[in-house]
């Protein structure tokens, strides 16, 4: 039986990996996108710039749209992204937090494992450690309701602090804390209705908050009024337009008097349309689908302002903003279906002509106007005023907030090594091992300002081990602070949320110790695992 021929159960193509190699190449996967987003955190935080295979250019120290724009191939690091991804739905602030405490949960895992400690032992101390931490954040957090409006914009700064919206970061946090508080329905904050409309041009600090909407849409007729007060608005979700038949038909005519009474006919149904607006009392239509070149002159013959063609979101916000009733009928309209606005205008901002829909009486969907010099400026901005936003209703929604500047994750290590004496067996090693993960935050903070964070977390240790929980690190002046008192406040959802996906991604990534990939799947041919799109330095 000696020369038996081996058997193979996979494609001759296929490549596995086993055992430790699985391990530690899907780690250092890991560890690699977590270094990439690392020097971002903080307000002293770098940015990175992402050029893609077309020429474009993104400037940014958003970690989700760093990972996003990276096209990252290697499957373990696609995990890693996941965690952004998820954070970013979940409260749209804190990837760069989630992606880094991952992968140093799995950095610490590997030196336990290379003490044979055995993948599942680790992953259970993990979900152990994790499960507390939660336990451990909502003790640690204090309250917060819609009416702090005073902690609420200090989240708003605290989220912009370090981004490319810094430079006007008061004014911006004022205007996302107002469209905020305008849209809330007690504790039910849907950013849906805060819509953010940008443009290239002027200052951040002309951006403003419109108690209304602005369509990017000019009126569909220059006969039309450029500016009305005191308007009745009208919502149609139908075609100011003769309907066409459904199929195929033949309209056959013999005699040209036969044609002007069709075309007569025509006209007096748009004829009939109009008119009907005009009675109900609405001097602006806002119509979702297309007017007839027809019904374009009978409405600017009576002064109607009207666009055509409105995005199905601008409709609902407009009906928010103007309690205005959405009509598919234009015959069935009636005066009870009308909004109200203080202003419909017509203005040209750059080289776009769009329509401002403001002075709305207690709208319940405004528009926030974001202006920059330039268009990578305006992005960012965008970007940061989203993470602002996710921060402030992410902390009306939940009702708990917490001090930041790395105060919370010192006092949560503290914490967790104090539950890690309570438990016997090698559990203990990996709720110590995710204790040490968790001050990743902190050293960082420190790091990218240039401090030694080995001094920095010796101090803030002390501090805490003294009974400041919200003993934090102040990245401008290098000393050790209270961050509750200095400010730096952040929604308690961050930080469950970041533990709990970094949590969960350690465990999977530890629990894989056989890779199998066919060919052409991107798999990496052993470390350094490939990134795909960029080269990782």
């Amino acid at each position: 039986m000696s020369n038996q021929q081996p058997i193979f159960i996979l494609p001759e193509d296929t490549k596995r990996m086993m055992g430790r190699d699985a391990q530690r190449t899907n780690i250092l996967a890991a560890k690699l996108v977590a270094e990439t987003v690392r020097t971002t955190l903080g307000p002293k935080g770098m940015d990175k710039m992402i050029v893609d295979s077309i020429g474009d250019v993104i400037v940014t120290n958003d970690g989700v749209t760093i990972l996003n724009e990276m096209q990252i191939e290697h499957p373990a690091a696609k995990m890693i992204v996941e965690v952004a991804k998820t954070q970013e739905d979940q409260v749209g602030d804190g990837t760069t937090t989630a992606v880094i405490l991952a992968g140093e949960l799995l950095k610490n895992a590997e030196g336990l494992l290379e003490k044979n400690i055995h993948p599942t032992v680790v992953a259970k101390g993990y979900k152990m450690a994790g499960e507390q931490a939660q336990v451990v954040l909502k003790e640690l957090a204090e309250d917060v309701s819609i009416q702090d409006k005073d902690a609420l914009k200090k989240i708003a700064i605290t989220a912009m602090t370090g981004k490319g919206a810094e430079g006007a970061k008061e004014i911006l946090a004022s205007l996302i804390l107002d469209s905020i508080i305008q849209v809330a329905d007690n504790i039910d904050v849907n950013l849906d209705y805060v819509k953010l409309e940008k443009k290239v041009g002027g200052g951040l600090n002309d951006s403003e908050l419109i108690k209304g909407v602005i369509l990017d849409k000019e009126r569909v007729s220059n006969s039309m009024p450029k500016k009305l007060m005191n308007c009745k608005i009208a919502l149609l979700d139908g075609a100011l337009e003769v309907k066409t038949p459904e199929t195929d038909a033949k309209i056959q005519i013999t005699d040209p008097n036969q044609l002007q009474a069709f075309v007569d006919q025509e006209e007096k149904i748009l004829r009939d349309m109009v008119n009907r607006i005009r009675e109900t009392g609405a001097n602006v239509v806002f119509c979702q689908k297309g007017i007839d070149d027809i019904a374009q002159y009978f409405l600017a013959k009576n002064g109607i302002y009207a666009c055509r063609r409105v995005k199905k979101s601008d409709m609902d916000n407009l009906a928010r903003a103007t309690s205005a009733k959405i009509v598919t009928k234009v015959m069935e309209l009636s005066m009870e279906d009308l909004g109200n606005a203080g202003i419909v205008e017509a203005k040209k901002v750059g080289d776009e002509d769009m329509t401002y829909v403001k002075e709305c009486v207690n709208p319940k969907a405004v528009t926030l106007f974001i202006r920059g010099g330039t268009e990578h400026v305006v992005d960012e901005v965008e970007r940061a005023v989203k993470d602002a936003m996710g921060d402030v209703g992410a902390a009306i929604k939940v009702g708990k907030i917490v001090a930041g500047a790395g105060s919370v994750e010192v006092e949560l290590a503290k914490r967790l090594r104090m539950f890690a004496t309570s438990l016997s067996g090698r559990e203990q090693l990996a709720v110590l091992a995710f204790a040490d993960s968790v001050e990743v935050v902190p050293i960082t903070l420190a790091e990218n300002a240039g401090l030694d964070p080995i001094d920095m977390l010796t101090e803030l240790k002390s501090r805490h081990d003294a009974g400041e929980k919200w003993a934090g690190l102040d990245v401008f002046t290098g000393t050790v602070v209270d961050a509750w008192s200095a400010g730096v406040i952040e929604p308690l959802k961050i930080k469950t949320q970041a533990v709990k996906s970094a949590s969960e991604v350690a465990e999977l990534i530890l629990r894989i110790d056989d890779v199998i990939a066919g060919s052409g799947s991107g798999e990496p041919q052993g470390p350094p695992p490939g990134m795909g799109g960029m080269p990782m330095m």
